[in-house]
């Protein structure tokens, strides 16, 4: 019986992403809700782009202390094309680690985990939308920043 092939990574683009002030609003019907506003930011290596202000990263924390990111965004390409971008993901760690990124101390990033799916729309770029990509990120106080690898 053939097996199927075994996904592999390859780096295909890298983000950052600068973040306005975070909001908190608190414990709602869907658990304890934070929307961090996405403010600018670039896009580079396998696409260049300006990531366009508006989008957000709408956060869940959970009971345990883990936080389950929903990044939104929209990046206008050098070709004046539209990306939208959509990252699902997640970012744990000890306690006193996840509150030092909280107040936006410097962490190593190999302290906390913090990685997610990436999918991109774009009617200019349709070859983005045929694969899936992960992430890798790294939380500094007013910015993340992420190389995303396509899964082959």
């Amino acid at each position: 019986m053939t097996q199927p092939p075994v996904p592999a990574l390859e780096p295909a683009f890298e983000v950052v992403v600068e973040l306005g002030p975070l909001e908190d609003h608190g414990m709602t019907r869907a658990g304890h809700r934070r929307v961090v506003p996405i403010i600018g930011g670039a896009i580079t290596g396998g696409i260049e782009a300006e990531i366009v202000p508006g989008g957000a990263d709408w956060q869940l924390v959970r009971a345990d202390g883990c936080i389950e990111v929903d990044g939104r965004y929209t990046a206008r390409a050098a070709d004046g094309s539209l990306l939208y971008l959509h990252a699902v993901g997640v970012r744990s760690g000890d306690p006193a680690v996840l509150e030092a990124l909280l107040r936006g101390d410097d962490v190593d990033p190999s302290q906390y985990y913090f990685r997610a799916t990436v999918t991109i729309e774009s009617a200019a770029h349709p070859e983005l939308e045929r694969s899936l990509y992960v992430a890798s990120y790294v939380r500094e106080a007013t910015r993340v920043r992420y190389v995303a690898y396509r899964v082959t």
